[in-house]
């Protein structure tokens, strides 16, 4: 006969822990608050992490009526800054047993198909990015309308969202500005995302109302896709045109700055004696460039853990948190003083 190990079960959790099953249940339905201490909540955790105990939850879901599943939609895979943000989900959403399936958006941006027969029945809400709201239509227009949504940097004002969580876009994209116009510079060049998005239509908004405030300052903006050859390529149009030429560059994001610095070379200037280049987003990216980018770092972790977070509580019938998440301007070498006769000022 072949000896096996049976699967721990909840009772041998109580035992190990030396509460009841009611109380293993509670805690590791996440239901304890209020109910159970937080030292013998404790105690249940890590001895159901010793034993190895995993929940039936094919059984529980059937007692629940829920799939226990959040769907994160994103606009693209390749985007570190989602891989990030669903890193953040994942953890918040193990922690309550919960788990997160990621979904891109084909194309990046463009529409998708519903990727379920039911999304009804095999979510119990979902967790999307502005930039991916076409890949959420297919969703919507299934039973699974009724879903609840939780929008990441999104338009706080649109209606549709169970609970929104955004970062202070405003106020990164006015402090890398104020940054650059610190240093002198007053001819700028927005390289500004293709994308219409509300993310990126507050940043472009930031950029002119931090400009307007200083007195000869101007910004032109153009637009590229967000790779780094279509940024290259827009950054090298806009530098070679015309008339005097822009001293620094504020991109709406690290993948278009990158672009941007080979475009400088590629005109025989050099970052940032001549031109300064400021990212967006900080991505490890804008660590891998030399000189190294000026950017504004994004909590994208942080936005997948409140994103999940939010979703728990909408179920739960609880107010999900609010306000915006505090970004931070890293200054490094891809930005000095406006160079002598630039004729910054």
């Amino acid at each position: 006969m072949t000896e096996h190990t049976a699967r721990p079960t909840s009772r041998d959790v109580a035992r190990a822990a030396g509460v009841s099953q009611a109380t293993v249940s509670l805690v590791l339905g996440d239901k304890w608050r209020g109910r159970v201490s937080e030292r013998t909540a404790g105690l249940v955790r890590d001895a159901a992490r010793t034993l190895g105990y995993r929940p039936n939850l094919a059984a529980r879901n059937l007692r629940l009526g829920t799939t226990r599943t959040a769907l994160l939609v994103v606009p693209a895979l390749t985007n570190e800054f989602f891989a990030r943000v669903y890193t953040g989900a994942a953890e918040v959403a193990a922690e309550h047993g919960f788990g997160v399936v990621l979904y891109p958006s084909p194309e990046g941006m463009g529409p998708a198909r519903d990727p379920f027969a039911s999304a009804r029945a095999a979510l119990d809400g979902v967790i999307a990015s502005s930039m991916a709201t076409a890949a959420l239509d297919a969703i919507s227009g299934t039973d699974g309308a009724d879903l609840p949504l939780v929008m990441l940097d999104s338009d706080p004002a649109a209606p549709g969202a169970a609970a929104r969580v955004n970062v202070d876009i405003a106020g990164g994209m006015r402090g890398v500005t104020e940054h650059l116009l610190g240093l002198g510079h007053r001819r700028l060049l927005h390289l500004a995302s293709a994308v219409d998005s509300w993310t990126f239509r507050v940043r472009a908004e930031a950029i002119a109302a931090a400009v307007r405030k200083v007195p000869g300052a101007a910004v032109r903006t153009v637009h590229a896709p967000l790779e780094v050859d279509a940024g290259r390529a827009a950054a090298e149009r806009a530098l070679a045109a015309p008339g005097a030429r822009p001293t620094a560059l504020v991109c709406d994001g690290d993948v278009l700055a990158a672009g941007a610095c080979k475009a400088v070379r590629r005109l025989g200037l050099r970052v940032p004696e001549d031109i300064s280049v400021a990212g967006f987003d900080d991505l490890a990216l804008a660590r891998a460039v030399e000189p190294e980018l000026t950017t504004v770092r994004l909590p994208a972790e942080q936005v997948g853990r409140r994103g999940m977070a939010a979703l728990l509580s909408v179920l739960e019938g609880r107010r999900p948190e609010t306000g915006e998440l505090p970004v931070t301007l890293v200054v490094r070498g891809s930005t000095a003083p406006v160079p002598p006769g630039a004729g910054g000022d």
